[in-house]
């Protein structure tokens, strides 16, 4: 597996690239902006990206899907439940004194338990609401992109409209910290951290 990060957009996004070495397919995940950025970090691995994945539609996480699905015809794959807060994302922008780009609507709506397949790499998708009614983790080899769910001893914000605390705090517990403690967590903002690292040192968890 081909991996990158790159902090995007106005409030430092992890946005990530997952690559198949065999056929150099790639999924883009979060792109939040800065898309002259991501698509050289793209040239840099010789990946055809295919794929743009949110892991929600909150504004700071998709300011650059539509300059990027322009410039690469990839597919735009959203939870379903997360379509009306895509919709609404530049008001919520707005609302906290930011801009950001209208993003088109997506051409793959996800309900969770896919197996997306890139070349060789299959990417499930988990959906995991909370931080957002849509909210979804992608599980790749020993990866674990997980979006605002989950953070190096946090967890994702929950008074945002849709957020639902206990919500959030079961799609952790019942779907994220079975999985193997040394499987490598990637949140959306900040350091990346392990399942058991925050099984064992996560407040919110205990």
């Amino acid at each position: 597996m081909i991996f990158a990060t790159l902090p995007t957009g106005p409030l430092e996004v992890n946005c990530y690239i997952v690559g198949c070495e065999a056929t150099h397919r790639a999924a883009v995940i979060d792109p939040a902006g800065h898309v002259d950025r991501i698509e050289k970090l793209l040239q840099q691995h010789g990946l055809n990206p295919v794929m743009i994945i949110n892991t929600h539609g909150h504004f700071d996480h998709v300011g650059g899907n539509r300059q990027l699905q322009k410039t690469t015809e990839a597919e735009l794959l959203l939870h379903a439940d997360d379509g009306p807060i895509l919709e609404r994302a530049a008001e919520h922008a707005a609302a906290f004194g930011l801009q950001t780009e209208t993003s088109p609507a997506p051409t793959r709506e996800l309900s969770g338990g896919e197996m997306l397949q890139l070349g060789e790499l299959s990417l499930q998708v988990i959906h995991t609401p909370g931080h957002s009614p849509g909210g979804i983790c992608i599980y790749v080899d020993d990866t674990l992109l997980v979006g605002d769910t989950l953070f190096a001893g946090s967890i994702g914000r929950t008074d945002l409209p849709g957020g639902d605390y206990e919500l959030l705090i079961g799609s952790i517990k019942e779907k994220l910290l079975p999985l193997p403690d040394d499987t490598r967590v990637c949140p959306g903002h900040g350091p990346m951290t392990t399942i058991g690292e925050e099984k064992a040192h996560n407040p919110f968890l205990r």
